[in-house]
Protein backbone atom coordinates (compact mmCIF):
# COMPACT_ATOMS: atom_id res chain seq x y z
CA UNK A 1 0.00 0.00 0.00
CA UNK A 2 0.90 3.68 -0.18
CA UNK A 3 -0.15 6.50 2.14
CA UNK A 4 -2.00 9.20 0.21
CA UNK A 5 -3.33 12.15 2.22
CA UNK A 6 -3.03 10.08 5.42
CA UNK A 7 -5.08 7.24 3.91
CA UNK A 8 -3.70 3.75 3.21
CA UNK A 9 -4.31 3.05 -0.47
CA UNK A 10 -3.70 -0.52 -1.62
CA UNK A 11 -2.29 -1.02 -5.11
CA UNK A 12 -4.48 -2.91 -7.63
CA UNK A 13 -4.38 -6.69 -7.79
CA UNK A 14 -5.49 -6.86 -11.43
CA UNK A 15 -2.14 -5.83 -12.96
CA UNK A 16 0.71 -8.05 -14.09
CA UNK A 17 3.90 -6.31 -15.23
CA UNK A 18 6.58 -8.15 -17.23
CA UNK A 19 10.24 -7.11 -17.19
CA UNK A 20 12.66 -8.38 -19.84
CA UNK A 21 16.06 -8.98 -18.24
CA UNK A 22 17.93 -8.98 -21.56
CA UNK A 23 16.65 -5.64 -22.86
CA UNK A 24 16.25 -3.97 -19.47
CA UNK A 25 12.73 -2.84 -20.34
CA UNK A 26 9.33 -3.23 -18.72
CA UNK A 27 7.71 -4.79 -21.77
CA UNK A 28 4.03 -4.66 -21.02
CA UNK A 29 1.29 -4.50 -18.41
CA UNK A 30 -1.51 -7.07 -18.53
CA UNK A 31 -4.91 -6.51 -16.96
CA UNK A 32 -5.71 -9.75 -15.17
CA UNK A 33 -9.01 -11.58 -15.05
CA UNK A 34 -10.62 -14.27 -12.94
CA UNK A 35 -10.98 -14.40 -9.14
CA UNK A 36 -8.88 -11.38 -8.24
CA UNK A 37 -7.18 -11.44 -4.83
CA UNK A 38 -8.14 -8.67 -2.47
CA UNK A 39 -5.66 -5.79 -2.67
CA UNK A 40 -3.37 -6.52 0.29
CA UNK A 41 0.05 -5.85 1.80
CA UNK A 42 2.42 -8.36 3.35
CA UNK A 43 1.31 -11.26 1.13
CA UNK A 44 3.78 -14.04 0.36
CA UNK A 45 4.41 -14.80 -3.30
CA UNK A 46 6.25 -17.82 -4.74
CA UNK A 47 6.61 -19.23 -8.24
CA UNK A 48 6.62 -22.95 -8.96
CA UNK A 49 6.27 -24.80 -12.31
CA UNK A 50 5.25 -21.63 -14.12
CA UNK A 51 2.54 -20.67 -11.63
CA UNK A 52 2.67 -17.72 -9.25
CA UNK A 53 1.05 -18.40 -5.86
CA UNK A 54 -0.01 -15.67 -3.42
CA UNK A 55 -0.82 -16.55 0.18
CA UNK A 56 -1.98 -14.48 3.14
CA UNK A 57 -1.60 -10.75 3.65
CA UNK A 58 -3.45 -7.92 5.32
CA UNK A 59 -6.23 -5.68 4.02
CA UNK A 60 -8.81 -3.33 5.51
CA UNK A 61 -10.77 -6.37 6.77
CA UNK A 62 -7.83 -7.95 8.61
CA UNK A 63 -5.50 -10.89 8.04
CA UNK A 64 -5.97 -13.49 5.31
CA UNK A 65 -5.15 -17.18 4.85
CA UNK A 66 -6.46 -17.40 1.30
CA UNK A 67 -4.35 -18.92 -1.49
CA UNK A 68 -4.48 -17.80 -5.12
CA UNK A 69 -2.48 -18.67 -8.21
CA UNK A 70 -2.04 -17.49 -11.80
CA UNK A 71 -0.52 -19.46 -14.68
CA UNK A 72 2.36 -17.39 -16.10
CA UNK A 73 2.89 -19.73 -19.08
CA UNK A 74 -0.44 -19.07 -20.71
CA UNK A 75 -0.48 -19.48 -24.50
CA UNK A 76 -3.36 -17.05 -24.99
CA UNK A 77 -1.71 -14.05 -23.36
CA UNK A 78 -4.57 -13.88 -20.84
CA UNK A 79 -3.65 -14.11 -17.17
CA UNK A 80 -6.39 -15.30 -14.80
CA UNK A 81 -6.28 -15.43 -11.02
CA UNK A 82 -7.84 -18.49 -9.44
CA UNK A 83 -8.70 -18.84 -5.75
CA UNK A 84 -7.90 -22.33 -4.44
CA UNK A 85 -10.96 -23.53 -2.53
CA UNK A 86 -11.07 -27.28 -3.25
CA UNK A 87 -8.00 -28.05 -1.16
CA UNK A 88 -7.61 -30.84 1.37
CA UNK A 89 -6.18 -30.44 4.87
CA UNK A 90 -5.99 -27.43 7.17
CA UNK A 91 -4.37 -24.16 5.95
CA UNK A 92 -2.30 -21.90 8.22
CA UNK A 93 -4.13 -19.41 10.40
CA UNK A 94 -4.51 -15.89 8.88
CA UNK A 95 -1.23 -13.92 8.78
CA UNK A 96 1.06 -11.61 6.83
CA UNK A 97 4.83 -10.96 6.49
CA UNK A 98 5.59 -14.70 6.33
CA UNK A 99 8.11 -16.46 4.08
CA UNK A 100 8.07 -19.43 1.72
CA UNK A 101 10.47 -22.12 0.50
CA UNK A 102 9.82 -23.85 -2.85
CA UNK A 103 10.90 -27.50 -2.81
CA UNK A 104 9.76 -30.61 -4.70
CA UNK A 105 6.46 -29.20 -6.02
CA UNK A 106 5.65 -27.92 -2.55
CA UNK A 107 5.22 -24.49 -1.03
CA UNK A 108 6.60 -24.53 2.53
CA UNK A 109 5.54 -21.54 4.64
CA UNK A 110 7.19 -20.35 7.84
CA UNK A 111 6.30 -17.76 10.47
CA UNK A 112 4.50 -14.44 10.04
CA UNK A 113 2.35 -12.13 12.14
CA UNK A 114 -1.36 -12.76 12.46
CA UNK A 115 -4.32 -13.76 14.57
CA UNK A 116 -5.57 -16.92 16.25
CA UNK A 117 -8.61 -17.90 18.25
CA UNK A 118 -8.21 -19.05 21.85
CA UNK A 119 -8.60 -22.72 20.92
CA UNK A 120 -5.83 -22.34 18.28
CA UNK A 121 -3.12 -21.16 20.68
CA UNK A 122 0.01 -23.32 20.81
CA UNK A 123 3.75 -23.26 21.51
CA UNK A 124 4.43 -22.02 17.97
CA UNK A 125 2.65 -18.72 18.65
CA UNK A 126 4.06 -15.78 20.66
CA UNK A 127 1.13 -13.63 21.84
CA UNK A 128 1.47 -9.90 21.30
CA UNK A 129 -2.05 -8.61 22.02
CA UNK A 130 -5.55 -9.96 22.66
CA UNK A 131 -9.20 -9.01 22.33
CA UNK A 132 -10.82 -10.94 25.12
CA UNK A 133 -14.44 -10.38 24.16
CA UNK A 134 -14.01 -12.35 20.95
CA UNK A 135 -11.09 -14.40 22.31
CA UNK A 136 -8.89 -13.28 19.40
CA UNK A 137 -5.11 -13.16 19.88
CA UNK A 138 -2.47 -11.45 17.72
CA UNK A 139 1.18 -12.41 17.60
CA UNK A 140 4.13 -14.04 15.86
CA UNK A 141 4.45 -17.60 14.52
CA UNK A 142 7.26 -20.12 14.00
CA UNK A 143 5.16 -22.97 12.62
CA UNK A 144 5.74 -24.73 9.30
CA UNK A 145 2.95 -25.46 6.81
CA UNK A 146 3.22 -27.30 3.49
CA UNK A 147 1.01 -26.94 0.42
CA UNK A 148 1.47 -29.73 -2.14
CA UNK A 149 0.68 -28.15 -5.51
CA UNK A 150 0.14 -31.51 -7.23
CA UNK A 151 -2.46 -32.84 -4.77
CA UNK A 152 -3.83 -29.46 -3.57
CA UNK A 153 -3.26 -30.55 0.02
CA UNK A 154 -2.28 -28.59 3.13
CA UNK A 155 -0.29 -30.38 5.85
CA UNK A 156 1.79 -29.52 8.89
CA UNK A 157 4.90 -31.71 9.04
CA UNK A 158 6.11 -33.22 12.29
CA UNK A 159 9.38 -31.54 13.24
CA UNK A 160 11.69 -34.39 14.19
CA UNK A 161 14.46 -32.55 15.96
CA UNK A 162 16.54 -29.44 16.55
CA UNK A 163 15.68 -26.10 18.08
CA UNK A 164 13.33 -24.02 15.89
CA UNK A 165 13.83 -20.27 15.42
CA UNK A 166 11.81 -18.12 17.79
CA UNK A 167 8.54 -16.80 16.32
CA UNK A 168 9.00 -13.87 13.93
CA UNK A 169 7.72 -11.91 10.95
CA UNK A 170 9.28 -9.79 8.18
CA UNK A 171 12.15 -12.29 8.00
CA UNK A 172 13.51 -13.78 4.78
CA UNK A 173 14.23 -17.25 3.50
CA UNK A 174 15.96 -19.14 0.68
CA UNK A 175 16.53 -22.73 -0.45
CA UNK A 176 19.93 -24.30 -1.11
CA UNK A 177 19.77 -28.00 -1.97
CA UNK A 178 17.40 -29.61 0.50
CA UNK A 179 17.91 -26.94 3.19
CA UNK A 180 15.59 -24.02 3.84
CA UNK A 181 17.42 -21.04 5.35
CA UNK A 182 15.97 -18.22 7.47
CA UNK A 183 17.63 -14.96 8.42
CA UNK A 184 16.53 -12.18 10.76
CA UNK A 185 13.05 -10.79 11.22
CA UNK A 186 11.17 -9.12 14.04
CA UNK A 187 9.33 -10.10 17.22
CA UNK A 188 7.96 -7.40 19.55
CA UNK A 189 10.46 -4.52 19.27
CA UNK A 190 13.42 -6.83 18.62
CA UNK A 191 14.98 -7.36 15.19
CA UNK A 192 17.32 -10.32 14.79
CA UNK A 193 20.37 -11.37 12.75
CA UNK A 194 20.31 -15.10 13.42
CA UNK A 195 20.61 -17.74 10.71
CA UNK A 196 18.77 -21.08 10.86
CA UNK A 197 18.07 -23.86 8.40
CA UNK A 198 15.47 -26.60 8.16
CA UNK A 199 16.20 -29.90 6.42
CA UNK A 200 13.22 -30.14 4.05
CA UNK A 201 13.55 -33.94 3.73
CA UNK A 202 13.97 -34.93 7.38
CA UNK A 203 12.19 -31.93 8.98
CA UNK A 204 14.99 -31.24 11.47
CA UNK A 205 16.07 -27.75 12.53
CA UNK A 206 19.72 -26.79 12.71
CA UNK A 207 19.33 -24.54 15.72
CA UNK A 208 21.01 -21.14 15.54
CA UNK A 209 23.97 -21.51 13.16
CA UNK A 210 27.21 -20.34 14.78
CA UNK A 211 28.90 -17.96 12.36
CA UNK A 212 32.66 -17.49 12.13
CA UNK A 213 33.85 -13.89 11.72
CA UNK A 214 31.79 -10.76 11.11
CA UNK A 215 28.09 -10.91 10.26
CA UNK A 216 25.26 -8.59 9.19
CA UNK A 217 23.49 -6.46 11.77
CA UNK A 218 19.96 -7.29 12.88
CA UNK A 219 17.15 -6.37 10.51
CA UNK A 220 13.69 -7.05 9.09
CA UNK A 221 12.08 -6.53 5.64
CA UNK A 222 15.25 -7.69 3.83
CA UNK A 223 15.86 -10.30 1.10
CA UNK A 224 17.96 -13.47 0.89
CA UNK A 225 18.72 -14.79 -2.60
CA UNK A 226 20.51 -18.06 -3.54
CA UNK A 227 23.47 -17.39 -5.86
CA UNK A 228 24.88 -20.74 -6.95
CA UNK A 229 24.92 -24.03 -5.07
CA UNK A 230 26.36 -22.86 -1.75
CA UNK A 231 26.00 -19.08 -1.39
CA UNK A 232 23.29 -16.67 -0.25
CA UNK A 233 23.07 -12.93 -0.99
CA UNK A 234 21.54 -10.73 1.73
CA UNK A 235 20.47 -7.17 0.95
CA UNK A 236 18.86 -4.24 2.71
CA UNK A 237 16.14 -4.17 5.34
CA UNK A 238 15.35 -2.05 8.39
CA UNK A 239 17.73 -2.08 11.37
CA UNK A 240 16.84 -2.21 15.08
CA UNK A 241 17.29 1.57 15.31
CA UNK A 242 14.88 2.03 12.37
CA UNK A 243 17.54 2.90 9.79
CA UNK A 244 16.89 1.73 6.19
CA UNK A 245 19.89 -0.38 5.14
CA UNK A 246 21.80 -0.58 1.85
CA UNK A 247 24.44 -3.16 2.73
CA UNK A 248 24.92 -6.45 0.90
CA UNK A 249 26.44 -9.66 2.27
CA UNK A 250 27.30 -13.09 0.87
CA UNK A 251 27.09 -16.15 3.09
CA UNK A 252 29.18 -19.17 2.11
CA UNK A 253 27.89 -22.54 3.26
CA UNK A 254 31.35 -24.05 2.76
CA UNK A 255 33.14 -21.60 5.08
CA UNK A 256 30.11 -20.86 7.29
CA UNK A 257 30.93 -17.16 7.13
CA UNK A 258 29.54 -13.84 5.91
CA UNK A 259 31.46 -11.43 3.69
CA UNK A 260 30.27 -7.88 3.11
CA UNK A 261 30.29 -6.51 -0.44
CA UNK A 262 32.07 -3.16 -0.39
CA UNK A 263 31.22 -1.93 -3.89
CA UNK A 264 27.46 -1.53 -3.33
CA UNK A 265 25.98 1.99 -3.52
CA UNK A 266 25.45 3.33 0.01
CA UNK A 267 22.78 5.81 -1.07
CA UNK A 268 20.23 3.22 -2.29
CA UNK A 269 18.67 1.66 0.83
CA UNK A 270 15.72 -0.68 0.39
CA UNK A 271 13.28 -2.42 2.70
CA UNK A 272 10.25 -4.62 1.98
CA UNK A 273 11.56 -5.07 -1.57
CA UNK A 274 11.74 -8.19 -3.73
CA UNK A 275 14.80 -9.86 -5.25
CA UNK A 276 15.55 -12.58 -7.79
CA UNK A 277 18.54 -14.13 -9.51
CA UNK A 278 19.51 -13.10 -13.03
CA UNK A 279 21.09 -15.24 -15.72
CA UNK A 280 24.73 -14.74 -14.67
CA UNK A 281 24.64 -14.54 -10.89
CA UNK A 282 23.44 -10.95 -10.67
CA UNK A 283 20.76 -10.18 -8.09
CA UNK A 284 17.91 -7.96 -9.28
CA UNK A 285 16.11 -5.91 -6.60
CA UNK A 286 12.81 -4.20 -7.33
CA UNK A 287 10.35 -2.08 -5.40
CA UNK A 288 10.13 -1.59 -1.67
CA UNK A 289 10.81 1.64 0.13
CA UNK A 290 13.84 3.75 1.03
CA UNK A 291 12.08 5.06 4.17
CA UNK A 292 11.04 3.50 7.46
CA UNK A 293 7.42 2.71 6.59
CA UNK A 294 6.39 2.81 10.26
CA UNK A 295 7.10 6.54 10.51
CA UNK A 296 7.28 7.87 6.95
CA UNK A 297 5.74 6.70 3.69
CA UNK A 298 7.16 8.86 0.93
CA UNK A 299 9.94 6.64 -0.33
CA UNK A 300 8.30 3.96 -2.49
CA UNK A 301 10.73 2.88 -5.21
CA UNK A 302 10.02 1.85 -8.79
CA UNK A 303 13.60 1.49 -10.01
CA UNK A 304 15.50 -1.75 -10.47
CA UNK A 305 18.84 -2.31 -8.74
CA UNK A 306 21.24 -4.88 -10.21
CA UNK A 307 24.08 -6.29 -8.08
CA UNK A 308 26.88 -8.29 -9.67
CA UNK A 309 27.92 -11.06 -7.29
CA UNK A 310 30.40 -12.93 -9.50
CA UNK A 311 32.53 -12.21 -12.61
CA UNK A 312 30.59 -12.12 -15.86
CA UNK A 313 31.37 -14.54 -18.71
CA UNK A 314 33.55 -13.38 -21.59
CA UNK A 315 30.48 -13.42 -23.87
CA UNK A 316 28.56 -11.15 -21.48
CA UNK A 317 31.49 -8.72 -21.24
CA UNK A 318 31.74 -8.53 -25.02
CA UNK A 319 27.99 -8.00 -25.45
CA UNK A 320 28.05 -5.19 -22.88
CA UNK A 321 31.00 -3.56 -24.62
CA UNK A 322 29.21 -3.63 -27.98
CA UNK A 323 25.98 -2.39 -26.40
CA UNK A 324 27.69 0.59 -24.80
CA UNK A 325 29.56 1.50 -28.01
CA UNK A 326 26.86 0.79 -30.57
CA UNK A 327 27.32 4.15 -32.32
CA UNK A 328 30.99 3.44 -32.99
CA UNK A 329 30.29 -0.07 -34.25
CA UNK A 330 27.13 0.58 -36.28
CA UNK A 331 28.75 -0.50 -39.58
CA UNK A 332 30.09 -3.80 -38.20
CA UNK A 333 27.08 -4.89 -36.14
CA UNK A 334 24.89 -5.93 -39.14
CA UNK A 335 27.64 -8.37 -40.19
CA UNK A 336 27.19 -10.52 -37.08
CA UNK A 337 25.60 -13.99 -37.34
CA UNK A 338 21.82 -13.89 -36.89
CA UNK A 339 21.65 -15.51 -33.43
CA UNK A 340 24.44 -13.35 -32.05
CA UNK A 341 22.94 -10.25 -33.67
CA UNK A 342 19.69 -10.75 -31.73
CA UNK A 343 21.62 -10.83 -28.44
CA UNK A 344 23.59 -7.72 -29.43
CA UNK A 345 20.40 -5.80 -30.30
CA UNK A 346 18.95 -6.60 -26.88
CA UNK A 347 22.11 -5.30 -25.21
CA UNK A 348 21.98 -2.13 -27.31
CA UNK A 349 18.40 -1.61 -26.12
CA UNK A 350 19.44 -2.32 -22.52
CA UNK A 351 22.23 0.27 -22.47
CA UNK A 352 20.17 2.83 -24.38
CA UNK A 353 17.44 2.47 -21.76
CA UNK A 354 20.03 2.70 -18.98
CA UNK A 355 21.51 5.88 -20.43
CA UNK A 356 18.05 7.40 -20.85
CA UNK A 357 17.16 6.68 -17.20
CA UNK A 358 20.43 8.18 -15.97
CA UNK A 359 19.94 11.32 -18.06
CA UNK A 360 16.37 11.68 -16.85
CA UNK A 361 17.44 11.26 -13.24
CA UNK A 362 20.23 13.84 -13.65
CA UNK A 363 17.77 16.30 -15.19
CA UNK A 364 15.29 15.77 -12.35
CA UNK A 365 18.03 16.38 -9.77
CA UNK A 366 19.18 19.50 -11.65
CA UNK A 367 15.63 20.91 -11.72
CA UNK A 368 15.26 20.13 -8.02
CA UNK A 369 18.45 22.03 -7.21
CA UNK A 370 17.30 25.02 -9.28
CA UNK A 371 13.99 25.15 -7.43
CA UNK A 372 15.70 24.89 -4.03
CA UNK A 373 18.02 27.81 -4.83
Amino acid sequence: FQSIEENEVYLPSDELWIYDMDSGLWQTMHLMEGELPTSMSGSCGASINGKLYIFGGFDDKGYSNRLYYVNLRTKTGTYRWKKITNFKGQPPTPRDKLSCWVYKNRLIYFGGYGCRKHNELSDCFDVHDAFWEGQIFWGWHNDVHVFDTTTQTWSQPTIRGGDPPQPRAAHTCAVLGNKGYIFGGRVLQTRMNDLHCLNLDTWTWSGRINISGEKPRDRSWHTLTPIGDDRLFLFGGLSSDNVPLSDGWIHSIATNGWKQLTHLPKSRPRLWHTACLGQEGEVMVFGGSKDDLLFMDTGHCSDLLIFQTQPYSLLRLCLDCIGKNAALLENQIPCLPSKLLQEVLKKITFWAAMTHRQERKAETERQSQLHST
